[in-house]
């Protein structure tokens, strides 16, 4: 176990300049999440959600972003899951994208609203059919006996709804928005750049941060 203090690596690939940085976050972060894509990186839509509980104690999971526009980042999951019950209680949140090809984080703070009806319901219609049963089947969150509960609620709501479930009562979507971004490129030495934009007065302020 002693190896792991000596696990180091020398961030060299690009640097992160005001000057050639965008004045929006969400431009800044739609042109990296583009080269993202563009690098074929594994899963370059998985991000970390931290929500935190009525009892202060903060919770982490892996969720992925599935759209992102002037309004904010949208997420959708289970509103009876230990986050969608940290949100309904405390509707702020952090998400973090690491992109470890690429030597870049980025890091989003903001208050966290559902989406429209209409919205979550035109995501789960788009979603695989396994996808859809499963959101049924899925007390998420909760204790349950064994796999085989999951097993038998996906056979029941099939049975039950064919090849047309509906979307559950208990599942949409969420959308983080934005009131702080710091965006993060590692470099040579451990001088990283990093790059922090929040809302002062109605409008963005980039500053640079000691990494």
């Amino acid at each position: 176990m002693s190896d792991i203090a000596h696990l180091r690596k020398s961030y060299e690939r690009a640097e992160l300049d005001e000057s050639a940085s965008k004045a929006d976050p969400m431009e800044q972060f739609g042109l990296w999440f583009q080269q993202a894509l563009d690098g074929k990186l594994p899963e370059p839509n998985a991000m970390t959600l931290a929500t935190v509980g009525a009892d202060g104690r903060p919770s982490t999971r892996v969720v992925l972003i599935k759209a992102y526009d002037s309004r904010g980042i949208v997420f959708y999951t289970n509103y009876e899951s230990r986050k969608g019950r940290e949100l309904a209680l405390n509707p702020h949140a952090a998400l973090q994208f690491h992109w470890v090809e690429l030597e870049r984080v980025v890091r989003i703070e903001g208050r966290v609203e559902k989406t429209s009806a209409e919205e979550s319901d035109a995501y789960f219609a788009s979603r695989p059919l396994d996808s859809r049963i499963g959101a049924w089947a899925s007390p998420q969150s909760q204790v349950i006996p064994g796999r085989g509960v999951l097993v038998a609620n996906a056979a029941r709501y099939s049975a039950q709804f064919m090849l047309n479930p509906p979307r559950p009562p208990h599942w949409g979507g969420y959308r983080l928005v934005p009131d702080e971004w710091q965006f993060w490129q590692g470099r040579k030495s451990r001088l990283h750049d990093r790059l922090r934009y929040r809302i002062e007065n109605g409008a963005w302020v980039r500053e640079r941060l000691a990494p």
